[in-house]
């Protein structure tokens, strides 16, 4: 079989003709593949090599019916989501898929992006969805307020949602997570007695550690279910309450804010650093940790809305890092000690998956959230790891130091 090539099966003259147009889509995927390959067969009998030019992952994709190419030109990531759960297409494994589309993202270009009047409808969608005060308290609510007890089953004891830290010689996803909460607690210089302003608590395992430590922490959620366990751990020098960031009152010695960002949205990235800046004593530190994606392609992502915007995370935005980087500055921020490890929430999400499987398979989620929920979900999880494994997103710690003046 030879890269971007027609292998086998002819079909009838009018399959043919039906089939032109997708084979003219799948020959744009082709010449965009650079690294890696996708193995794909097609509805009308055929099987395509597109790629396979240089090493890269290799996908197996089986298009069932040509309405997943259709979904997939018109509406994106949101279409091809939307195909897969109709069955238009399948794979043993999407994660190579994902990384793929990511790692390939520059010479694809919108070959895989939705256009025309789905990209109007989306957008519009998005934009109901923008982070006001309401809007961002709904937003919160529709994805962390699904349950604790769902979110117990698959997280790590600890309940931490966001990427740990792994080491060659560790990859347990407990030692993991706690290993990233230190360095965030290193990053904000605070000692026994300080105080530190946490903006997006999560259910409280930064907090614990703080609190533990000896530091005085104030926890902001907009989750009415993450407030309610971490005040039933009755943290000792711990408040927490439903407060938004554009809220906050008072000066501390330090801020924390761990992959709150993404659900800021760019249009309050100014916002957001204002009230850390207000926050922060002269001198003080934020430590910061934050989705990305890459800036080659972060103006054609801001333009639309992508599957998790529209099915998981309402109202989220991966950050520009030059962008908010610049933001950050002007602020008189100084931005210090970037450092990304994209490749640990590839293995965080592969963890994530293989508990979340585990729960299922023993009937440990809650019988409330359905089969097509746990199907979303884990395609969620799929797509974020084959995104990290691509490269066009990554994760990353900084420090923001506020000047003295």
């Amino acid at each position: 079989m030879t890269p971007g090539g027609i292998e086998r099966g002819r079909g009838t003259a009018v399959a043919r003709i039906v089939a032109r147009p997708f084979h003219r889509l799948l020959d744009r995927i082709d010449r965009g593949l650079v690294a890696g390959a996708i193995e794909a067969t097609l509805p009308d009998g055929t099987a395509r090599l597109l790629g396979g030019r240089r090493d890269g992952p290799v996908a197996v994709v089986m298009v069932r019916r040509w309405r997943a190419l259709w979904r997939l030109a018109t509406g994106g990531s949101v279409g091809w989501f939307e195909a897969w759960e109709a069955g238009d297409w399948a794979s043993p494994d999407p994660v190579p898929l994902f990384d793929l589309f990511m790692r390939n993202r520059v010479p694809l270009g919108n070959a895989a992006r939705p256009g025309g009047t789905a990209k109007l409808a989306m957008r519009a969608w998005h934009r109901l969805r923008r982070n006001h005060r309401a809007g961002a308290r709904r937003n919160i609510a529709a994805h962390y307020d699904l349950g604790n007890d769902f979110y117990r089953e698959w997280l790590d004891d600890s309940l931490t949602y966001s990427s740990a830290i792994f080491t060659a010689d560790d990859r347990d996803l407990a030692s993991g997570q706690q290993r990233k909460l230190q360095a965030m607690l290193d990053r904000t210089g605070t000692t026994p007695g300080d105080s530190i302003l946490e903006i997006g608590c999560g259910w409280g395992s930064f907090a614990a550690l703080a609190s533990a430590g000896g530091r005085r922490v104030e926890a902001l959620t907009l989750s009415a279910e993450q407030k309610a366990l971490v005040d039933a751990r009755t943290l000792p020098g711990v408040t927490v309450s439903l407060t938004d960031y554009r809220d906050v009152a008072g000066r501390f010695d330090a801020v924390a804010s761990i992959e709150m960002v993404e659900a800021v949205g760019q249009e309050y990235w100014g916002t957001y650093l204002d009230a850390i800046a207000r926050a922060l004593k002269p001198g003080g530190r934020a430590a910061i940790q934050y989705i990305s994606i890459a800036d080659d392609v972060f103006p054609a992502y801001a333009q639309g809305v992508d599957f998790i915007q529209r099915y998981v995370f309402p109202g989220g935005m991966l950050l520009s890092e030059a962008r908010f980087c610049a933001l950050a500055e002007a602020r008189g921020l100084s931005w210090q000690d970037r450092t990304g490890f994209g490749a640990d929430y590839a293995e965080t999400c592969r963890q994530w998956r293989r508990r979340f499987d585990a729960a299922e398979r023993e009937d440990r989620l809650p019988s409330r959230l359905d089969q097509r929920f746990r199907r979303l979900w884990r395609y969620y999880l799929m797509y974020c790891e084959g995104g990290f494994r691509g490269g066009g997103i990554d994760v990353a710690q900084v420090t923001l130091v506020k000047g003295m003046k």
